[in-house]
């Protein structure tokens, strides 16, 4: 028998590190995870008021690494801790970026992924602001690569659970899309 519970979700939630320059330049990172795409070359993203949040109205481009679980730590960190607070807070829990050569955005250096973003519009609703972004490019280490393409396995996303307030590893292959089912034809 189902129980009704009070609060629903929806999951996975990728937990994803979001980075930005702010009006001078420094770079700056934040842990989110209430995101998905939208369609091939579009994304989505809910976010309460950040630092983060004011440089996306400036300068409109950022980039989001997928979170892993060999830097769930540092994840975690930055999504704690403000840069209004903690100027170097990048530096503090390890992470160095490079520049983006398709938006004006940091890349950290030490998460596998980065997908390179450009803003569509920024919606402004319920105290937070709904970022809707174009996909411009994506970055992954060729460590994570299996015949050109990102293999979740070598990456190890983590999710952000709702329910128990912690992440848990994404990874393990089940079967093949549009295949697994065939069974049943």
């Amino acid at each position: 028998m189902k129980q009704s519970i009070e609060k629903g979700f929806i999951t996975p939630q990728p937990v994803f590190i979001i980075a930005t320059y702010d009006e001078n330049g420094e770079e700056d990172a934040m842990n989110a995870a209430w995101a998905g795409q939208i369609g091939a070359n579009q994304l989505s993203i809910s976010l309460s008021p950040h630092k983060t949040t004011d440089n996306l109205r400036v300068t409109g481009e950022f980039t989001i690494s997928f979170a892993t679980a060999d830097q769930m730590e540092a994840c975690d960190y930055v999504g704690i801790v403000s840069k209004n607070k903690v100027p170097d807070k990048l530096a503090k829990c390890g992470f160095s970026v490079t520049k983006s050569d398709k938006v004006n955005a940091p890349i950290i250096d030490q998460l596998p992924v980065a997908i390179e973003c450009k803003v569509i519009e920024l919606q402004e609703e319920f105290h937070e602001t709904r970022v809707v972004a174009e996909i411009v490019g994506m970055k992954a280490d060729d460590a994570v690569l299996t015949d050109g393409k990102v293999d979740l396995g070598k990456v190890r996303p983590i999710m952000f659970d709702s329910s128990f307030l912690c992440y848990r590893e994404i990874g393990n292959k089940l079967g093949g899309a549009w295949d697994a089912g065939k069974k049943y034809m």
